[in-house]
């Protein structure tokens, strides 16, 4: 660990911090924390994890006999070919030896027809909208031509989570003093930059490019006219005074993970869209709800100075057209998006499938905030392949469950539905719409087990099984703790193994009530931080901090984007990848580190697995860090332009597969 921590987190992502906790889930269910000991000191053996004081022992017997971290490595059991890079924390990124990075897609980008170059101090509503987006995070990669499985052709999808106002606009300042200065066009800016882009992208000459201009790109953004569908469309609490309908919403926000779809559309999911709302809760007839949902006077941005929208004592209804999947055909960018709310409204992180062994669809998702849930869709009808029209609308039939994780390491996933159980009229559901505008609370009432901020929850399509990524949640107290929960404050996260019965047959049954739940790995560092669990012959530099979303290779390895370990660890952000079976099970190695204050997300792969794509989001997020003294100016290092969220591609120098 570095002799200093980084900068602090900057003013107002604590206040941002602070603000979940008004919306904290407030269930007395055994946490997830308490169940985690209570498996790890049972399983630890078979699960080839190494306690602290372990860990930390056989670390520097490595160390000891070890000429350097290469030698070490040769000796592991691991089978990733790569050699382990150092963590660092620094104004550039760093790769793995033998890998080259390209810089594909930043900030500012023309993408759409007419678009000018990017100039920082020259920024219009018009202009953003027809540039590439602000803080980008899920990837996802559709071959073209349409139907094939090509790696060298085909549309980028990227996630453009939310927009950092101080290090976007010169003069603004830092934290909450930028976001009470921002104009009316800077807060148009910023909704433009808000959502999704769609990007036509060749490989040619080992290099990749973007087709700007294609018939294929697209923006969506915080204005797109958006339909509303599935069982809350039409309800009285998604009418506002612009739809009188409750079917049609202007904008998709805050859109973090995501997935996709085996008939070909793209699932982005709506995660923080409370931040976005200002005026007092108490003078709507939705105090008890928005409290649940975390929205409070304090918006995170200036837009409730701009656009009554945003203002919950003049639009009281408009977050609840919040907070959902929305899905959309890439290739087809006269489609209209569509949000699914069959799905659940939630913090949603992202939304990953497994085809069942039946043809039904299976949706896995989480809601990332502290003790919050995670949550499975299966549709009602199977997907038909041949028959396009027959899945344009499935994700509105279906049952939506919560996850109970037990102390005999199986999980029950527990329906939603309206009147079974609680869920009735006596406590305040009236129909499935009610369930799902209040899936929290009705999750609340069924006992589900509160989460360390559940993030990405993803099937290995390899093994069947399901890894649930949880980042962080220092928010457990003192007396939460006893023997079989000594880690009071998670402050590094955890990764969660869900094991489907049939798991690694073809039938796999991801619909079943009941399943299997397993400790994958516990996050921090060994010796330092107690609780943290790792493979034993994990290196000084495998170790991770705060894991946010995943990816598998064609092998089933995984690959942890972590999000905090700035702050939390005083390392930077990176990638790290690990054998999910065999000797090197849970063996993590360091592949990528980002630059400062940033991010890693959207870890994809190319279906040969040559390209891994990255989404770098909020570089120079740190505090005191402004447009025109920036903590780093990554990607373009020029004196005059502040630091631009990308998307990178890696590829292995001479060409072969990610890892081997």
């Amino acid at each position: 660990m570095p002799d200093t921590l980084p900068p602090a987190v900057p003013a107002d992502h604590v206040a941002i911090d602070a603000s979940e906790d008004i919306g904290v889930n407030t269930s007395t269910e055994p946490s997830i924390g308490t169940l985690i000991e209570r498996r790890l000191s049972r399983r630890a053996a078979i699960l080839g994890l190494a306690g602290t004081a372990a860990a930390a022992t056989l670390t520097d017997q490595l160390l000891a006999c070890a000429a350097n971290l290469a030698a070490a490595q040769a000796a592991g059991p691991s089978t990733l070919s790569f050699r382990e890079i150092a963590h660092q924390l620094g104004e550039r990124d760093a790769v793995a030896a033998g890998y080259e990075m390209q810089v594909l897609l930043r900030w500012g980008d023309p993408i759409l027809d007419g678009a000018p170059e990017f100039d920082p101090k020259a920024l219009t509503p018009d202009s953003q909208r027809r540039q590439f987006g602000y803080n980008c995070d899920y990837l996802d990669f559709f071959p073209l031509p349409k139907g094939s499985n090509s790696s060298d052709h085909g549309l980028l999808v990227v996630n453009h989570e939310y927009t950092n106002t101080g290090l976007m606009f010169a003069g603004l300042g830092a934290g909450r003093a930028a976001r009470d200065k921002v104009t009316r066009e800077q807060a148009a800016i910023e909704i433009a930059a808000h959502g999704a882009s769609v990007v036509e992208i060749r490989r040619e000459n080992g290099r990749w490019r973007a087709v700007k201009e294609s018939r294929f790109n697209r923006r969506i953004d915080g204005e797109t006219r958006i339909r509303i569908s599935g069982p809350a469309a039409g309800h009285a609490k998604m009418k506002t005074s612009y739809d009188s309908t409750g079917t049609m919403v202007h904008g998709t926000l805050n859109n973090c993970a995501g997935g996709n779809t085996p008939w070909g559309t793209v699932l982005i999911a709506e995660e923080n869209f409370n931040g976005y709302f200002g005026g007092d809760p108490e003078k709507t007839p939705h105090a008890a709800s928005f409290k649940r949902y975390g929205i409070t006077k304090a918006s995170w941005y200036g837009w409730v100075n701009h656009f009554d929208r945003f203002n919950v004592e003049k639009e009281p209804n408009e977050p609840y057209r919040f907070g959902w999947i929305v899905e959309f055909d890439p290739y087809d960018p006269a489609s209209v998006p569509v949000k699914r709310t069959a799905l659940g409204r939630f913090k949603h992180e992202g939304c990953h499938h497994a085809v069942n062994r039946d043809g039904r669809v299976v949706i896995y998702m989480g809601d990332d905030e502290r003790f919050d849930y995670v949550y499975r869709f299966v549709t009602a009808r199977p997907w038909n392949p041949n028959d396009p029209a027959a899945n344009r609308d499935l994700l509105d039939e279906g049952v939506l469950s919560v996850a109970q994780f037990r102390d005999d390491g199986t999980v029950a996933w527990l329906p939603l539905i309206h009147g079974h159980g609680p869920l009735t009229a006596e406590n305040g559901f009236t129909s499935q719409a009610d369930v799902l505008l209040e899936t929290r609370r009705a999750a609340d009432l069924l006992k589900a087990t509160p989460m360390d901020r559940p993030e990405d929850v993803e099937p290995n399509p390899v093994t069947g099984r399901v890894y649930v990524i949880l980042t962080n949640n220092s928010r457990r107290r003192e007396d939460q703790v006893n023997r079989a929960n000594p880690r009071a404050a998670n402050a590094h996260g955890h990764v969660i193994e869900i094991i489907p019965p049939g798991a690694g047959t073809e039938a796999v049954d991801h619909a079943a009530d009941t399943m299997r739940w397993e400790m994958f790995l516990v996050a921090g560092k060994p010796g330092i931080d107690p609780g943290s669990r790792y493979h034993r012959a994990t290196s000084e530099h495998g170790w991770l901090s705060c894991p946010d979303n995943c990816a598998f290779d064609k092998k089933g390895r995984i690959w942890i984007a972590t999000d905090g370990a700035n702050s939390a660890a005083g390392v930077a952000d990176g990638l790290y990848a690990a054998d999910t079976g065999g000797p090197g099970r849970a063996l993590t190695r360091l592949f990528y580190q980002a630059p400062i204050g940033a991010e890693v997300c959207g870890p994809l792969f190319t279906p040969d697995n040559t390209t891994l794509f990255l989404a770098i989001q909020h570089p120079g997020e740190t505090a005191d860090s402004t447009f025109e003294t920036p903590s780093t100016r990554w990607p373009d290092f020029a004196a005059d332009t502040p630091p631009r969220p990308s998307v990178i591609a890696i590829m292995k120098t001479g060409g072969g597969e990610i890892g081997s």
